[in-house]
């Protein structure tokens, strides 16, 4: 299995894992959302909470130029952490939703 496939595997498991959630306050679902020729996921949250209508997007990845870019987690799960654990080393994770400064503080790739 290549790199690619790899992550892309490792980022479908997380993403489908979050999808399964159902919330008490939201009469709707999560979408698993995959855009694999482009190598675009996220998973979004669309339903009605009373009267206001839910779209949110609570995780979406990209893999740019071989490398995973959590480009939004608004979550409590630690993606990186799970991607570690899938055997994605933290030089191929970029928390693409820090300014480029801010990822230098991170233990995880700047870009």
């Amino acid at each position: 299995m290549d790199k690619i496939t790899k992550y892309q595997n490792a980022i479908l498991h997380i993403l489908s894992e979050y999808a399964k959630i159902k919330y008490a306050n939201v009469n709707g679902e999560n979408q698993l959302i995959a855009d694999k020729e482009n190598h675009r996921y996220q998973v979004i949250t669309i339903g009605w909470e009373g009267d206001r209508f839910v779209h949110d997007c609570p995780m979406h990845f990209d893999i740019i130029n071989g490398k995973i870019w959590v480009q939004r987690n608004m979550t409590e799960w630690e993606v990186g952490d799970m991607l570690e654990k899938m055997g994605v080393p933290k030089s191929d994770i970029v928390i693409g939703f820090l300014s480029p400064t801010m990822r230098e503080f991170t233990d995880y790739a700047v870009a």
